[in-house]
C-alpha cells in the first residue's frame, strides 16, 4: 500500500514471477489498476522516489516503468503536475481485456484497440498537436488584449483586418516569393473555406468546371461540388499534375508538394499551367511550403502570373488546425466577387485571431516556431525512411518535405490488409483507396500508404514507428513468399 499525492491510497499487487523482473511486474499492477477502473483518469501517481521507497526497489525501476506506460498512452507526465493516469477507459469487471469504446477519446485524440492499447496514429493531413506554442500565442493574446484599441473588436471586414493582411503579404512574399500587397490578400478561416469560398466565386462568374489531381484529398472535391462545380481528374505522376490533361476554367494545384503522392511540379509544367491560365484560373494550394528538408523550397507558382494564379496558405501545418487561419493572395479581377460571397454566406475569422496572428508574424515567433518544428520533422521523415528501407521492399515517395510521405503497395487488397494488420497492432494509418483519394474507385489504380509522421506526439513517435515496423515485417511480401 503506498500514499499517492491528494491522498491517494495505491494499492499494487505485484505477482512476481521467478523470470520476470520487478519493474515488469509493476508495470503489469498499474495497467491491470488502470484497466479495471482502480486508478481513475486523472489520478496522480506518487513521486518516483516515494514509490520506489514504499515497494523497497530502485528509484530507476519505478522511472523505467512509469515512462514505458507513458509511451503506450495508460500515464501522463506533466511538468509540475507529476504522473497522472490518463484518460483510457475501464474495462467490464468481467473481462480483464479493455475493449475499444467507439469514439472515446484518450490522450492526443486517440483511440483504444481490441486489446486495450493506445492507438497511435500516423494518419496525414496533421502536426504534432502538442507542439502548439502556448506559451508564446498566450503572451500575444496578452499583449494583444492590452495594447489594441476598442474599435479593434468590432466587426471585421470580410477581406480581414489589415494588420494582418499587412503581416501575411510581408510573410509570403518573404518566405515564399510571392508577388503580395495588403489589397492582394483576403484572411480566411482555413483552406477549405477558401477553396469553398473560390468555388462559389467561379460559379458565380460563369464557370463550370474544375480539374483536381488525382490522387487528390476527397474533401476538396466534395467542397468544390457543392458549389456546383464539375470536378474533372487532372493525372499525377513523378513530375506532378499534368497540364495535357487539364479542362474546364480552373486548376486546382499542390505544385510545391502534391499531395500526397509528394512531387514537385515540374518547371515546364509550371510554365504549360502558367500559359494555359492565360484563359482561366490556377488555385495553388501551398498547404505545407515552409517545410521542405533537402534544400530551399521551391517558390511560388503565383509569382509567374500574380493576375491568373491565386496563392492559397494557412497555419493549419504550422501552427494547429484548430487555428482555423488560411490566406488567399487573389487577383484584382476575383477581388471584389470574392467578398461579395464571404459577405453573402455571413463569413469570416474572429477579430481575436487576427490580431494574435499578426503579432506572431510580424515579432517573428512565427518563423521561430517553424524553423523549431521543421528541424523535428526533418529527423522523423530521416528516421522513418532509414526504417522502411530495413523492412519492406519500396522505398518511401515523394521528395523531403511536408508532414506525410507515400509508401507503395503492391495492390489494393494489400492497402487494406496492411491498415488492417496495423489498427490491431494499436496504429492507425490510412492509403490511397481507403481514403478515397482516387476521384473513382478503381482496384486497379496504384496503392499505397499515406503516412503522416508528424501526427504522433514526442512522447509516442517512437513506440509508433516500432508498430509500424512489426506491421510491415509482419506483411512484407517477399517475407511471406519465401
Amino acid at each position: 500500500m503506498t500514499k499517492a499525492g491528494g491522498g491517494l491510497d495505491l494499492h499494487l499487487e505485484l505477482r512476481l514471477d521467478p523470470a520476470q523482473a520487478i519493474g515488469r511486474a509493476l508495470e503489469q499492477a498499474l495497467r491491470e489498476a488502470i484497466r479495471t477502473g482502480r486508478l481513475a483518469a486523472g489520478a496522480r501517481l506518487p513521486g518516483t522516489r516515494s514509490l520506489a521507497g514504499d515497494l523497497g526497489v530502485a528509484r530507476g525501476t519505478v522511472v523505467q516503468a512509469y515512462s514505458q506506460l507513458v509511451a503506450e498512452g495508460w500515464l501522463v507526465g506533466r511538468p509540475g503536475a507529476g504522473t497522472q493516469v490518463a484518460a483510457v477507459t475501464a474495462a467490464p469487471t468481467n473481462n480483464p481485456v479493455a475493449r475499444r469504446v467507439p469514439g472515446f477519446a484518450a490522450p492526443h485524440g486517440q483511440q483504444l484497440d481490441s486489446k486495450g492499447l493506445e492507438v497511435l496514429s500516423l494518419q496525414a493531413g496533421r502536426p504534432d498537436l502538442s507542439s502548439f506554442p502556448r506559451e508564446v500565442w498566450g503572451r500575444a493574446v496578452r499583449r494583444v488584449l492590452a495594447g489594441s484599441a476598442s474599435e479593434s473588436f468590432d466587426y471585421a471586414p470580410p477581406e480581414g483586418l489589415l494588420v494582418l493582411r499587412n503581416a501575411v503579404a510581408d510573410y509570403v512574399s518573404r518566405a515564399r516569393g510571392v508577388r503580395a500587397g495588403a489589397g492582394d490578400v483576403v484572411i480566411t478561416a482555413g483552406y477549405s473555406h477558401g477553396l469553398a469560398l473560390l468555388a462559389r466565386t467561379f460559379r458565380e462568374l460563369g464557370m463550370d468546371r474544375v480539374s483536381m489531381e488525382n490522387p487528390g484529398l476527397a474533401r476538396h472535391r466534395k467542397l468544390v461540388a457543392a458549389a456546383g462545380l464539375e470536378v474533372s481528374p487532372l493525372s499525377v505522376d513523378a513530375s506532378g499534375a499534368d497540364p495535357d490533361g487539364v479542362q474546364g476554367q480552373v486548376a486546382v494545384l499542390t505544385p510545391a508538394h502534391q499531395h500526397p503522392r509528394g512531387a514537385v511540379l515540374a518547371p515546364e509544367r509550371r510554365m504549360k499551367f502558367v500559359e494555359w491560365a492565360k484563359d482561366g484560373f490556377v488555385v495553388e494550394d501551398d498547404y505545407d511550403g515552409e517545410f521542405r528538408y533537402d534544400q530551399q523550397p521551391v517558390g511560388a507558382m503565383q509569382a509567374l502570373a500574380p493576375d491568373r494564379v491565386i496563392f492559397a496558405g494557412c497555419a493549419s501545418k504550422a501552427l494547429a488546425p484548430g487555428v482555423r487561419l488560411g490566406w488567399l493572395v487573389v487577383p484584382p479581377v476575383l477581388r471584389k466577387p470574392l467578398l461579395q460571397a464571404m459577405t453573402s454566406t455571413g463569413s469570416g475569422v474572429s477579430a481575436i485571431e487576427q490580431l494574435v496572428m499578426a503579432d506572431l508574424i510580424t515579432r517573428g515567433d512565427y518563423d521561430r516556431h517553424i524553423r523549431k518544428v521543421r528541424l523535428e520533422y526533418r529527423r522523423r521523415r530521416t528516421e522513418l525512411a532509414e526504417r522502411v528501407n530495413t523492412v519492406w521492399p519500396h522505398s518511401l515517395q515523394g521528395i523531403a518535405a511536408g508532414l506525410h510521405a507515400m509508401l507503395p503497395l503492391e495492390s489494393a487488397e494489400e492497402e487494406r490488409r496492411v491498415i488492417d494488420v496495423a489498427q490491431y497492432g494499436g496504429l492507425s494509418v490510412h492509403g490511397l483507396h481507403t481514403m478515397g483519394y482516387w476521384h473513382t474507385e478503381d482496384d486497379s489504380q496504384p496503392a499505397a500508404l499515406v503516412l503522416g509522421y508528424a501526427t504522433p506526439p514526442p512522447h509516442a513517435w517512437r513506440t509508433a514507428l516500432d508498430r509500424l515496423t512489426k506491421v510491415l515485417q509482419a506483411t512484407n511480401p517477399a517475407r511471406q513468399d519465401g
